[in-house]
């Protein structure tokens, strides 16, 4: 047995969707705002039922409002 072998499919591909993801819920969201509190985000992420690691991600972020570029490089995304 060789240690190169894939152990599990979805591996390659968690990340990309997630990406595409929280990508897609910034550009929803941030349509006509400026800036978004991070309350109305993760309220916003629960609502679009994003995968447990991104609500993670965006209940770690710190109190306070964000612009989406800031919060797209916060969390990994690449909305902006």
């Amino acid at each position: 047995m060789t240690d190169d072998a894939p152990v599990t499919d979805d591996l390659p591909g968690t990340d990309q969707p997630d990406i595409r993801q929280l990508d897609e819920l910034l550009d929803e969201i941030y349509h006509g705002q400026v800036r978004l509190s991070q309350a109305d985000i993760y309220r916003s992420a629960v609502s679009a039922d994003l995968p447990a690691d991104l609500l993670t991600r965006v209940a770690a972020l710190p109190e306070g409002e964000y612009a989406v570029d800031e919060v797209a490089d916060l969390l990994g995304g690449s909305a902006g």
